[in-house]
């Protein structure tokens, strides 16, 4: 004779692995038991199962084994000192999601994730994830090893817990996923590292991007997006040695000049954008060395040699918290304002960057170029990819003449357009007389200058 609730014991698993986050009377309708015999059976299989929530809001799930390891995967988090301490614990989940409590964290959290459940990973995660031309040559160069496709946005959520845990020692941001990650940066801290001296700078930026180009992702350039590589370089003046390296081709081809002339861009428009109030763009410079030209850009998640900071992205928080199906940037700030998750002034702050953008002729503001930091309240990071996207070349090489057609603002949008057209007409007004800049890209900036010149004595 089989034991009393024998049944309900054998279909426990089961029926929790079809349902993620099920309530207790849920679950025991599911399986025809009380609710003391449920919390019974439960208690038996304690180790296989997820608890989380309070009262009726309580909630059970089925782990799910990553690569064969049934565990949970800490995640730390590196302050601006460089101490790192645990934040939490990334628990996946049958059938899918994930369970991670951010409560107390100052990660603002949306609410049906208010308990740590998640439909998939946890958002504070996405932005870790390799991604763009460093993301792809990583998994270009290491996707066999790992078991995992050598396109990264082809990964399943538990290809990322397991790349991250196992690699993601050094990614955007300032959280480490797994003891194995987390190891990997402890041995770098306690490594001196290797650090470019600044006379030894434009050889080894050469021989880096030589190394980038044969290992990387052929083309990424002509396809609108920049090779680029990390580094470290000393700069006694600098609030942190790591930097991210842009770099051009080493030819005389109309597309390569330029994809040059826009690397000089950006540095202008990092400089200019800083004039903007409640803006703060990281230090830049141009080195040009062996036939290409090199954007040096701090990175502004990183505080000396070990300190780092949150970083996430406005997609990423788009997703998570708002789900608005717009790229507008001024929506999005809106939108965050009203949901007490960002100041007014950093709202007016993106206003003004975001026309800064659209009036130097910057056609690639998607919301992945735009990003905040979680504390309790969600506070603006320095701007980056600011330069005028639409004169790039397209992705056969060809260098197509463009019109500049600066976008008009409402009379409510009037005083964040005129800051932002006086740091415009200075970006188009200093790229015209910059030397680095070819004579023909000169031509257009100083038309520009005057064509937007004109438009603000109209308006």
């Amino acid at each position: 004779m089989r034991p009393r609730n024998q049944l309900a014991r054998d279909q426990l698993l089961a029926v929790l692995g079809r349902h993620s986050a099920v309530s207790a009377p849920a679950l025991a309708e599911a399986l025809q038991v009380s609710g003391p015999t449920l919390h019974r059976l439960l208690q038996e299989a304690q180790g296989q199962v997820v608890v989380a929530g309070r009262a009726r809001r309580t909630r059970y799930a089925l782990r799910r084994a990553v690569r064969g390891e049934l565990a949970d995967l800490p995640l730390y988090e590196v302050d601006e000192s460089g101490r790192a301490e645990l934040l939490t614990q990334v628990t996946p989940v049958h059938p899918q999601g994930s369970h991670a409590d951010f409560s107390g964290t100052g990660w603002p959290v949306p609410e049906e994730s208010a308990t740590g459940w998640w439909d998939g990973l946890p958002y504070a995660l996405h932005d870790m994830r390799p991604q763009g031309y460093m993301g792809r040559q990583f998994a270009r160069a290491e996707h066999r090893q790992l078991g995992v496709s050598e396109n990264p946005q082809d990964w399943s959520d538990d290809d990322v817990l397991y790349v991250l845990s196992r690699t993601g020692a050094d990614v955007s941001g300032n959280l480490i996923l797994g003891n194995s990650a987390y190891e990997a940066w402890l041995a770098r801290k306690l490594t001196a590292p290797s650090v470019l001296d600044e006379k030894d700078l434009p050889e080894a930026y050469a021989a880096m991007a030589d190394h980038a180009i044969a290992a990387g992702v052929p083309g990424s350039s002509a396809a609108g997006e920049f090779p680029k590589f990390a580094a470290l370089r000393d700069r006694p003046e600098a609030a942190t040695p790591h930097v991210l390296v842009k770099f051009s081709g080493n030819d005389d081809s109309l597309p390569v000049r330029r994809w040059s002339d826009l690397l000089v861009c950006e540095h202008l428009a990092l400089e200019c954008a800083r004039s903007l109030e409640g803006i703060a763009s990281p230090p830049s410079r141009i080195v040009i060395h062996a036939g290409r030209t090199f954007l040096e850009v701090e990175r502004f998640d990183r505080h000396g040699l070990h300190g780092r900071s949150r970083l996430s992205s406005l997609a990423t928080l788009n997703a998570a918290l708002m789900g608005e199906g717009t790229t507008d940037w001024t929506r999005l700030a809106a939108r965050l304002v009203a949901m007490r998750l960002l100041s007014p002034a950093d709202a007016q702050a993106i206003e003004r960057l975001w026309w800064f953008g659209r009036l130097i002729a910057n056609t690639d503001m998607h919301t992945g170029n735009l990003s905040l930091r979680a504390r309790d309240m969600l506070t603006l990071t320095p701007c980056y990819d600011m330069l005028p996207m639409a004169y790039a070349p397209l992705p056969g090489g060809e260098v197509p003449a463009r019109e500049f057609r600066p976008p008009l603002p409402l009379p409510t949008q009037r005083p964040a357009w005129n800051a932002a057209c006086d740091a415009a007409l200075r970006f188009w007004r200093q790229a015209a007389d910059d030397a680095r800049i070819g004579s023909a890209f000169r031509g257009v900036c100083a038309a520009n200058a005057d064509t937007l010149a004109r438009i603000a004595a109209q308006v």
